[in-house]
């Protein structure tokens, strides 16, 4: 654990997550466009994660989860209407206890995120699922920040890198699993001049897919000397499986003399 306590400076006072301003901006033309597109993508990528308990962590308004085949499924946030008030910082939940932990912009709008990324490392269980949706710095959204002279969410948050954030996930402890990036289109205020723009989403996955407006990353923790145990019946399906097999190749040199 000693170079996951390196990754950044200890402090005794959690980071505020700034997601409050940047739901009301979900609501706006650019934001709904945005959310359609995130929600396509965690629909899909938690159609296929199983297990117990699911959290999600800031942006309670939207239902990441909802695709999610996980009974128990929550929101974490400082205010409502999250289903667990809680600072993120400080998850109240045992080690290894969640199987799968969506991150829908809670990075970019912390200022601890690498105490917000150690948290989620602690309470997501061995071979538990990490699905994080960030801003691309490196895109249309990215110039309008650094550029732009609005300072209103989402361009006042602290964009963070793909490259960084996997460093970042592997010094942890992560696998990067899996992940794409999305919303090729120029961040217009405009519902009628994003539709007009809108090919720039297939023209831009062919064409420049490193420069997607946001980029998804799915991460598997993994942890050293580990040996996963399938369960019981598991085994005595491959049990008998292999017997068959080994039955039926007997059977064949026998006909073969």
């Amino acid at each position: 654990m000693g170079i996951i306590a390196g990754m950044a400076e200890s402090s005794t006072a959690p980071g505020a997550l700034s997601t409050g301003t940047l739901a009301a901006w979900f609501a706006t033309p650019l934001g709904q466009y945005l959310r359609s597109r995130e929600q396509a993508y965690f629909d899909s990528a938690l159609a296929d994660i199983f297990g117990f308990h699911a959290l999600q962590i800031g942006l309670p308004e939207s239902p990441f989860l909802r695709a999610s085949r996980i009974a128990t499924r929550c929101t974490v946030d400082l205010e409502e209407p999250a289903q667990v008030l809680a600072d993120p910082h400080w998850l109240p939940f045992p080690e290894n206890s969640i199987d799968a932990i969506v991150l829908p912009h809670a990075l970019e709008f912390t200022d601890e995120p690498h105490q917000l990324l150690r948290e989620v490392y602690r309470v997501i269980r061995p071979e538990g699922q990490l699905i994080i949706a960030g801003f691309n710095p490196f895109s249309l959204f990215g110039a309008k920040r650094y550029f732009g002279r609005e300072q209103s969410m989402p361009w006042n948050g602290n964009f963070i890198s793909l490259y960084r954030l996997k460093d970042w996930l592997a010094l942890l402890g992560f696998e990067v699993a899996g992940g794409r990036l999305d919303a090729y289109v120029p961040p217009f205020a405009q519902e009628k001049w994003l539709k007009r723009f809108e090919f720039f989403e297939k023209a831009g996955d062919r064409w420049w897919p490193i420069a997607g407006g946001v980029y998804f990353l799915r991460a598997t923790k993994r942890v050293l000397g580990m040996r996963v145990i399938t369960p019981a019946w598991t085994r005595r399906v491959r049990k008998k499986a292999l017997g068959s097999v080994a039955r039926h190749a007997k059977e064949s040199l026998e006909l073969v003399e």
